[in-house]
């Protein structure tokens, strides 16, 4: 049996995107609250991935999305890619949970137009670049999903068997 659902309000680029972003501060959260059932020493186990644990994977979505965020605004911001956070758990659950919701307030300001206006960015050792808003918001979104399936990945390496589900479709589907 197909199970129906509510006709969705999403009828441009503009919506789309502002949902995108409501979606990753939903998948974060979801995240954060399954991370902190779990003992804070757990965040720090080193396993093989692209960051060496849970908690520094965070720590590098936490600080790609206030990056990418302060490019959208216009900042310039310092990169911070190869900083090591040192803080406590709370720290970094409370600051990736912040600026995801920063990232959601900002995007719900974004007009259909402002999202095609270019954005100047300078990633280090690389070059500068241009690309539309709309492009640079999606990315950001993509690259938090990416750590996040990352986090559960290694989650599951240290023997966490009840990861949430964060799939943009899960949420569709149950958190609207």
């Amino acid at each position: 049996m197909q199970q129906a659902t509510k006709q969705e309000n999403i009828t441009s680029l503009s919506d789309l995107l502002k949902d995108y972003a409501a979606y990753n501060l939903w998948a974060n959260k979801r995240l954060v609250d399954w991370l902190s059932t779990k003992p804070a020493s757990i965040l720090d186990i080193e396993v093989l991935s692209s960051f060496p644990s849970i908690k520094q994977t965070l720590f590098h979505i936490w600080n790609v999305q206030e990056w990418w965020l302060g490019n959208l605004k216009g900042l310039q911001p310092e990169s911070k890619y190869w900083q090591v956070f040192e803080g406590s758990a709370a720290e970094i659950f409370e600051g990736i949970l912040e600026q995801s919701e920063e990232f959601a307030a900002y995007a719900q300001t974004m007009t259909e137009s402002s999202l095609f206006e270019n954005c100047l960015f300078s990633i280090p050792t690389v070059g500068e670049f241009t690309r539309q808003r709309f492009e640079i918001i999606q990315h950001a979104m993509n690259h938090s999903t990416y750590h996040r399936g990352q986090i559960v990945t290694i989650g599951r390496n240290l023997g966490l068997t009840d990861a949430p589900m964060t799939d943009y479709m899960f949420y569709l589907l149950m958190a609207k």
